[in-house]
């Protein structure tokens, strides 16, 4: 377990970065860099997250960082850390990307960096839609929600993109919150630790494009843990386990109504009864899928 007394001091994002207040991946930029130190080299592809750096020739990273464009960051990855090793030099090469540049425009490098197993973290900082070029839908945009591509509502479930990586049977898959930082930091620190291909999927509320108050950013994404709607688990050498904090949820009857989760983001607003419905039926699948790998990966160690 990390202690907070063992994290540094530096500051990994210095004042003057351009992020929206309440922004999650700056959140999760700072808790990156006191997870990894110095040892850190960040790759990141189009988003917002080449935004909150800052206007060239400064950048509000503290940490070497390369921009590239949206498709290519799994291979760029790959690339740095085969380089980085022949030199002989301890870096650890993390791809920090969004939704759109992890699960849709970008998922052929991701896929392909995993079946190569290349030794990098991959990162997709997920706030459920295309945030940085006006908030439109992504295949990570739950059901029910609005963009200014789903007028009424988004009519197909968010992608499984975690699962997937799993049935890639890579060395590490986990998933982690803003609202719970000392599990995702824990959870890079052991990453970080592993050779091969490693994929965290750290849940990050939008306040701009969920339509909530920038003040509610940990309250909203504690509440995805709390109705069950978002899933914290690690899958480590073919064993996946349901991680701590999601843990109780796994009782139906200790979750929080999912109505609690979604009236308090605008993008929800005016969502049918039948899409509310529809959620909660996919909030039961998903822990009945998720229990049940956890039962049969625990069972195979016996």
């Amino acid at each position: 377990m990390v202690n907070i007394r063992e994290l540094p001091n530096k500051k990994y994002l210095l004042p003057g970065e351009t992020a929206c207040l309440g922004c999650p991946e700056a959140l999760g930029l700072r808790a990156l860099g006191m997870a990894l130190g110095d040892k850190a080299v960040i790759v990141v592809p189009a988003g917002c997250s080449t935004i909150i750096q800052g206007i060239y020739p400064r950048n509000s990273i503290n940490l070497p960082v390369v921009n590239i464009v949206f498709a290519a960051a799994g291979a760029t990855a790959a690339g740095l850390s085969a380089a980085y090793e022949m030199l002989g030099k301890d870096a650890v090469v993390v791809v920090w990307a969004g939704d759109g540049a992890t699960a849709d425009i970008g998922f052929a490098t991701l896929s392909g960096a995993a079946e190569r197993n290349d030794n990098i973290i991959y990162i997709c900082v997920d706030n459920e839609a295309y945030m940085n070029t006006g908030i439109q839908r992504s295949s990570l945009t739950p059901r029910g929600a609005w963009t200014t591509t789903t007028w009424v509502g988004k009519k197909e479930h968010k992608k499984d993109l975690p699962l997937i990586m799993v049935s890639h049977r890579v060395p590490y898959v986990a998933t982690a919150s803003v609202g719970y930082i000392m599990d995702f930091i824990e959870k890079v620190r052991k990453a970080s630790k592993i050779k091969g291909f490693k994929y965290i999927h750290l849940h990050a509320p939008c306040p701009v494009g969920w339509r909530f108050d920038a003040s509610k950013t940990i309250q909203i994404a504690k509440l995805a843990i709390e109705t069950g709607m978002w899933i914290l688990f690690e899958y480590h050498n073919g064993v996946f386990r349901i991680s701590p904090p999601s843990r109780p949820y796994a009782d139906k009857s200790k979750r929080k109504p999912i109505i609690e989760y979604l009236k308090v983001q605008g993008r929800f607003k005016g969502i049918s009864e039948e899409d509310i419905k529809e959620i909660e039926k996919w909030i039961d699948e998903t822990w009945e899928w998720y229990l049940l790998l956890e039962k049969h990966t625990s069972s195979m160690l016996n």
